[in-house]
């Protein structure tokens, strides 16, 4: 299955290359015959634990991991941790969750995840969600982000500014007066173009001051920025 096709013509833009790590082959399975009919996603590999997820990412390097968290031996959050921790210039990942736990969701943030997509979603969800994060961008739905903001964040609690270590200090010390407010509004969940609006500047310049927070706090995409905002008191519920 693939999304519908619109009509539209255009140049083909780079193809993105895709991880599959999940225990159960026949979900392998059918995420590859989900993706390979797409002109623009390719299949690098599959893996069957974590530990194979690793090893296959430093391997094949691909722009994408698609990553289940229950697997045998090591588990998708420690795979997770793994590949991000080689730095911000790996795969994004993205995490197959659902909304009845909250404790993989939450560890897989931390975890450094870029993305979330539901086990019950679309084949069309899937593909949009790889193509997202291809493209450099977070993935969170309006209710993930909701769940963030409540367990990263309790009203009346200074929203993690009491364990903010020295060094999320000296990164936050780095940022200008306008790219701290561009950093709240990212944790808003705002577009480009609503912060934009805003704070009355162009798109270009905005996207500019959104590449230079995520590099100035070694940070992948605008979710790590929502909970790195969270977990450090730059912004509370309400606030």
């Amino acid at each position: 299955m693939s999304a519908a096709p619109t009509g539209e013509t255009s140049a083909p833009g780079p193809t993105v290359r895709v991880l599959l790590a999940d225990d159960q082959h026949l979900v392998r399975t059918g995420f590859r015959v989900i993706l390979e009919v797409e002109d623009d996603i390719e299949v690098v590999g599959e893996a069957a634990d974590g530990e194979r997820a690793v090893t296959m990412t430093r391997a094949t390097r691909p722009d994408v991991v698609l990553m289940d968290v229950e697997m045998p031996g090591m588990d998708g959050l420690e795979a997770t941790r793994q590949i991000t921790a080689d730095g911000p210039e790996g795969p994004a990942v993205l995490i197959l969750t659902t909304f009845d736990r909250d404790d993989y969701l939450f560890a897989a943030l931390r975890a450094g995840a870029s993305g979330f997509l539901l086990k019950n979603g679309t084949p069309e969800e899937l593909i949009e969600a790889i193509r997202v994060l291809a493209r450099g961008d977070g993935l969170l739905a309006p209710e993930i982000t909701r769940r963030v903001i409540s367990t990263f964040a309790r009203p009346g609690d200074p929203a993690g500014t009491a364990h903010r270590g020295p060094e999320a200090d000296a990164a936050l010390a780095g940022l200008t007066p306008r790219e701290r407010e561009v950093l709240v509004l990212l944790a808003g969940g705002s577009s480009n173009a609503e912060i934009a609006a805003s704070i009355h500047l162009g798109e270009a310049t905005v996207k500019t001051h959104v590449s230079r927070v995520l590099a100035k706090l070694g940070l992948r995409d605008r979710v790590q920025a929502v909970v790195f905002a969270y977990e450090n008191g730059v912004v509370r519920p309400g606030g």
